[in-house]
């Protein structure tokens, strides 16, 4: 296998069966929600400005990305202070989709309302709610977080990175790689985590077994007794190498809490997590080196955070959203929104003066548009032949990930380079 397709196509999964099936048609006619904000360029240019949006979970009690509207507010500001894209302002709607399916949807109307040309760099569990409308619509869903399945066989979705299947496929064989041979996975009791198990299993290969899974809600205040059941199942043989990853997106913090009030009752075990579930802003609060998360083993999908690679993110941060607390340059939301964005202006200026619309930028990006991100990722491509043959997830375009570890309190690269998944991805059975 290369990992590539190259002329039979795969069947259509579940989500993309259902995905397709679900569209219908939408006459939105509501006004803007009270949860979304607009922000207009500072500068003009010539036609139309290009007007997408962003959408990610804030202020609630599970998951929160505030950093990644943030992140396209001060992208869009400092392309307008620079004549914008080929000319064109850019206009970037942020909506909050409250980490429900109400939201979810709420921002996907929003979106075909303010006749947006791209949903980018944004962050939704709930895709079988935003997609609908924005299928009906033909709005392409560009450089999503990549928490859903869906996200990665819907026709309209162009993923940026390897989503969810790729750091938990990478997380699996960066633990097989380490020695681990019991492992337990704690994960959210929800739809998205339940593909994780299955992932992680993969990675780690049959030779070492699967990993005990280990619900949790994801909202939980304290992780007690999950925490238990993780350190005796993957402490339950002292000749072997016991590790335990948790993967709670805001709540991996709450349950490393738990588990280090905990762990002394318990044979040692090295810890695991993958990068959204923990970066280095929660590693200083936790300690730093000599906190629970030193020597802990970390997947992501781009290179450390300290790369030279993210210097024109840092510099755009640093002229547009300096103070911004919300934008944390380490964090993997902003870094996806960064790219999506960077993405979004390579197709803008691939059209040249001609019509920017949700038609135009699906056709430039389903034409073979080489997007290339300044080596954060693999040169990206959405043509047929360059999509992953991943059973279930067919718009899959990039398994890269990066293997980090925690060394004197701070992520670092654990071995050189990107690793590719692609053929891990290959092997997961359906689940």
């Amino acid at each position: 296998m290369t990992g590539r397709r190259h002329t039979t196509p795969l069947r259509a999964s579940r989500p993309l069966r259902s995905a397709v099936l679900s569209a219908g048609v939408w006459a939105a006619c509501a006004s803007l929600a009270a949860g979304c904000g607009i922000i207009p360029g500072t500068t003009g240019g010539s036609g139309d400005p290009v007007t997408v949006m962003t959408w990610a979970p804030e202020k609630t009690q599970a998951t929160n990305m505030p950093g990644m509207p943030a992140m396209a507010r001060a992208y869009a500001r400092w392309v307008n202070a620079h004549g914008g894209i080929h000319g064109r302002r850019l206009r970037v709607i942020t909506c909050n989709d409250d980490n429900d399916t109400v939201g979810a949807a709420r921002c996907a109307r929003d979106a075909v309302e303010q006749k947006a040309v791209a949903v980018v760099g944004s962050y939704s569990q709930y895709a079988s709610d935003f997609l609908g409308p924005l299928e009906s619509a033909g709005i392409p869903y560009l450089g999503g977080y990549g928490v859903t399945d869906e996200e990665f066989a819907s026709p309209l979705s162009y993923p940026v990175n390897g989503g969810q299947p790729a750091l938990m496929a990478g997380n699996g064989r960066q633990l097989a790689a380490a020695g681990c041979t019991r492992t337990s996975l704690v994960r959210p009791d929800t739809v998205a985590g339940d593909q994780l198990p299955l992932l992680l299993d993969t990675g780690l290969s049959a030779a070492r077994g699967k990993a005990a899974d280990i619900r949790a809600a994801e909202d939980a205040t304290d992780y007690t007794d999950q925490a238990r059941q993780a350190l005796s199942r993957a402490g339950a043989d002292p000749t072997a190498k016991g590790c335990v990853t948790a993967v709670l997106g805001d709540r991996t913090d709450t349950f490393f809490d738990s588990f280090r009030r905990t762990r002394d009752a318990y044979p040692k075990v090295r810890v695991s997590t993958v990068l959204g579930s923990v970066d280095q802003t929660v590693i200083d609060r936790s300690g730093g080196k000599s906190g629970v998360y030193e020597g802990a083993y970390v997947t992501g999908w781009y290179p450390v955070a300290t790369d030279k690679r993210w210097a024109n993110m840092r510099k755009v941060i640093s002229e547009q959203a300096f103070g911004d607390n919300r934008i944390d340059p380490a964090d993997a939301g902003v870094q996806t929104t960064w790219i999506a964005y960077t993405v979004l202006q390579q197709v803008v200026e691939s059209l040249g003066d001609g019509e920017v619309s949700a038609h135009s930028v699906r056709n430039a990006l389903d034409g073979g548009l080489k997007v290339r991100t300044g080596g954060l990722t693999p040169t990206l491509s959405w043509r047929f032949e360059d999509m992953i043959a991943a059973r279930g997830f067919p718009r899959l375009v990039n398994a890269d990930v990066t293997y980090q570890v925690v060394r004197d309190g701070r992520l670092v690269a654990a071995r050189r380079g990107l690793v590719d998944v692609s053929r891990t991805l290959e092997a997961t059975p359906e689940g």
